[in-house]
């Protein structure tokens, strides 16, 4: 005899994106394909022109929040000036391109550094990213060392002390200085133009992203996970086609208000 297991809960259907929303996308899973090597990702011209449509049918309020540097982002869009929280929200560029960093003891993360180098020697596969503010340790070429990866990590934040925090990722663990995450980099562009007012919409793919997914559900917006997994996000979509099809639609309908305002003026 089957057990009854209670109604099957589900998503409610994908909203149509609005250009009075602020947008608030993650890069890597969610508007870009993760590659091999952090640095082998690539954007295109196509994508690079929905961003910028997208910027401009929304007033600007379109942030990039991402786990990159900020110069990374410029990298990847050198057309756009975007507003950025890069790091987690360890430095963050406003709609107006004032730049924020957030202070750490970056003595202690230099030795760490140092100290993961030596670790690490005998295991070339495991790629040891130094951002400066934080570090970063893929395994994406070594799926197999992921414990042991995680384990070295958790074993440096220990030495360093509540200062700093382990922030796990797809095939990557990061170690950084706490208190900072993608959901306090979206309340603080929430609270300035041209975000502010706005319903905010935010799009991830990750464990990282579920801070920001916290946030938005907290101020009444659009959560979306991208890819599978568990989330707290309201949405989901399969991936990073979806997401850009999605925007793409976003610029249409902004695209279209603007003609009908004109017209009937």
């Amino acid at each position: 005899m089957t057990a009854w297991m209670g109604p099957i809960r589900r998503r409610p259907a994908m909203p149509a994106p609005q250009p009075d929303w602020a947008y608030f996308v993650d890069l890597d899973g969610t508007l870009l394909e993760i590659a091999e090597l952090p640095a082998d990702v690539r954007s295109d011209p196509r994508l690079r022109a929905t961003v910028s449509a997208l910027a401009t049918v929304a007033g600007g309020a379109v942030a990039v929040i991402t786990g990159r540097r900020i110069s990374e982002v410029d990298r990847l869009f050198p057309d756009l000036r975007l507003a950025v929280a890069g790091l987690h929200g360890l430095e963050r560029r406003t709609a107006s391109g004032l730049r924020h960093c957030h202070a750490l003891p970056s003595e202690s993360l230099s030795a760490a550094l140092d100290h993961l180098r030596t670790m690490l020697a005998r295991h070339p596969a495991l790629l040891l990213e130094d951002k400066g503010v934080a570090i970063a340790l893929h395994y994406r070429q070594a799926p197999a060392l992921a414990s042991y990866a995680h384990r070295v990590m958790r074993e440096v934040q220990s030495a360093l002390g509540a200062d700093f925090c382990v922030q796990p990722g797809k095939r990557v663990v990061e170690l950084k200085p706490a208190g900072r995450d993608k959901g306090a980099a979206i309340r603080e562009f929430m609270a300035e133009p041209p975000f502010e007012g706005r319903q905010p919409v935010f799009l991830g793919d990750d464990t990282t992203d579920e801070y920001g997914f916290d946030v938005i559900n907290e101020l009444g917006g659009i959560s979306i996970k991208v890819g599978p997994g568990r989330s707290n996000a309201a949405w989901r979509m399969p991936d990073v086609l979806a997401v850009r099809r999605w925007l793409a639609l976003a610029v249409a309908s902004g695209s279209t208000a603007a003609s009908t305002h004109h017209t009937t003026k």
